[in-house]
Parts: structure tokens; sequence; C-alpha cells
């Protein structure tokens, strides 16, 4: 199983870059989106196969989850 992981970068101008990693399926839109509230306007998302993805008999793909980050910009 792999670790679920969120990785922030914060650039000079303000924005925030966002990668979420090890969550599949719409939850990582449910544990991020308290967070991206606070940080401010949503300017894009990419959602990668991780999102699509459905888990089978409470097991998941690790190799999937580990190799496709979700990724969302926000700004201040």
């Amino acid at each position: 199983m792999s670790m679920e992981t969120l990785e922030f970068i914060i650039y000079p101008d303000g924005r925030v870059q966002e990668k979420v990693t090890g969550i599949v399926g719409k939850s990582c839109a449910e544990v991020t989106e308290a967070i991206e509230a606070q940080l401010g306007r949503v300017m894009s998302v990419e959602k990668t196969s991780d999102y699509y993805a459905l888990k089978q008999q409470g097991k998941v793909s690790d190799s999937v989850a580990a190799t496709n980050p979700q990724t969302t910009w926000t700004s201040w």
C-alpha cells in the first residue's frame, strides 16, 4: 500500500502548486477541499488516472497510485 502525500510548492508570485499522491478515486478532492478553500481561488486542476481509478475489493494498485500525482494550482 502506498503512502498518502500532500506536497505544496509556493512560488514567489503567490501561486501554490499542490501535488497529491497515494489517494485513489474522488476522495482526493475531499481531502484537499478545506486546504484549497484556505489557500484561495483554484486556477486549474489536472486530474490524473488515480482520480478515475476504482478501488477493487478494498485493494488499490500501488503501481498506478505511486506514479500519477494529482496537481492543483491556486492563487492567493
